[in-house]
């Protein structure tokens, strides 16, 4: 009750005040805000904008929890330390040295993420005058999960400021934005720096060898390998339970799986955009194999390794199910119209495996599949709203002929 006295002290002594918002914002951040609606017309829930987040936080958590030890991993299985397991509940893998390892790389991305993001935002709110907003609580978390694990640690603050002014702040704030924070971000970083986000070797270690110095170590990822047309070390069970190279937060589709089943249930996550992706996805990777099986594209050329993956392995490879899950969903760049979100959610699916087959420098294309949808989602809208006035206009006509 003290804290909580001396904040609301602190309020209300500079009320009216630039500084007024950064009190407020420390207020709501730690307690509910006081307050509520009254009139008839307003719609009444339990969940505000605080919750809602923080729904998708407890969603994301597994996923990084499960990077943390994947990072650690990763690094022992590199240097030889451990054995590659193969049940997602071997010891090789649930363990604190792997916990460790992976926690010193993945948590300072988390804390610069935060640190930069909202002490940028705490800024807007002062000098616009408006009060802070819950926005950035998911950004934040989303940001470290979608890069590499070894990306220094100023190339993320840089893209943090750049996605948070330049992507969203500009638009008004949250909920104003037309491009998703994050994977304005996450484009920042790949156009900025290649050669730090290319796809093909994101796991480098600082593995100590014999002689006690530091060497890296490159860790080929599933598309990296299949965009150079060759195969893959790693077996199904791999690639859907996550003990595979990748961003810190995108290997274990089964985690990620979990996480959609939980933003469904609580109706936080859209799964109509979830469903239609995957089918987008799998008629594009279907019309690629036949093309193959056609006998069209042969071995020789680049894209035979990507073309002729079966359509459903694209699901659990890559950051498709992540970007579709975590972001593709996002409640203020997706589309708001029903049958749009199935329009959206099927266009991000098909896109994605395009640019993953045809781009092999970056071998995955759902980023850049969600933004360019990002702009066409209102338009999507219009359309299917222009449609239903059609529809209504001729039925008036029918009934009034």
């Amino acid at each position: 009750m003290g804290l909580k006295q001396n904040l609301h002290n602190l309020k209300e002594k500079y009320k009216g005040k630039k500084i007024a918002p950064l009190f407020n914002g420390f207020h709501t951040f730690l307690y509910l805000p006081n307050e509520t609606t009254h009139g008839g017309t307003h719609v009444k829930a339990a969940d505000d904008l605080k919750r809602t987040m923080n729904t998708v936080i407890m969603a994301l958590i597994p996923c990084l929890l499960f990077g943390m030890f994947n990072a650690g991993y990763q690094h022992h299985l590199a240097t030889g330390e451990v054995e590659k397991v193969t049940s997602f509940f071997s010891g090789n893998f649930w363990n604190l040295s792997n916990l460790w390892i992976g926690a010193l790389k993945v948590l300072p991305l988390v804390i610069v993420s935060y640190v930069v993001g909202l002490a940028i935002e705490f800024v807007f709110c002062i000098i616009k005058g408006h009060e802070i907003e819950e926005g950035y609580l998911v950004t934040g978390m989303l940001v470290p999960l979608i890069v590499p694990v070894d990306l220094p640690l100023w190339m993320l603050a840089v893209a943090v400021a750049f996605g948070v002014v330049i992507g969203k702040e500009v638009f008004g704030g949250t909920g104003m934005n037309i491009l998703n924070p994050a994977l304005t971000i996450r484009a920042f970083l790949f156009f900025a720096y290649p050669t730090w986000m290319s796809g093909d070797k994101v796991w480098v270690h600082d593995a100590v060898n014999r002689a006690g110095t530091a060497d890296a170590i490159s860790g080929e990822t599933m598309l990296g390998s299949l965009a150079q047309n060759l195969t893959p070390s790693y077996s199904v069970s791999d690639m859907f339970f996550g003990f595979i190279p990748g961003s810190v937060g995108e290997t274990s589709t089964l985690l990620i799986l979990l996480g959609a089943l939980f933003l469904i249930f609580t109706k936080i996550g859209n799964w109509r955009i979830m469903v239609s992706a995957v089918f987008g996805a799998l008629m594009m990777g279907y019309i690629f194999n036949t093309v193959v099986d056609a006998g069209v594209i042969t071995e020789s050329s680049k894209f035979y390794g990507l073309m002729s993956l079966e359509s459903w392995k694209h699901l659990i490879i890559g950051g498709f199910a992540f970007g579709v899950v975590y972001m593709a969903t996002d409640p203020v760049t997706a589309s708001q119209t029903n049958k749009g979100k199935w329009i959206y959610g099927f266009l991000i699916g098909f896109v994605s495996i395009m640019i993953r087959v045809f781009n092999p420098a970056y071998p995955e294309g759902v980023m850049l599949a969600i933004l360019l949808m990002n702009v066409f989602a209102p338009t999507i809208d219009h359309y299917v709203v222009q449609g239903n006035v059609k529809k209504r206009l001729k039925r008036l006509k029918a009934k009034t002929a």
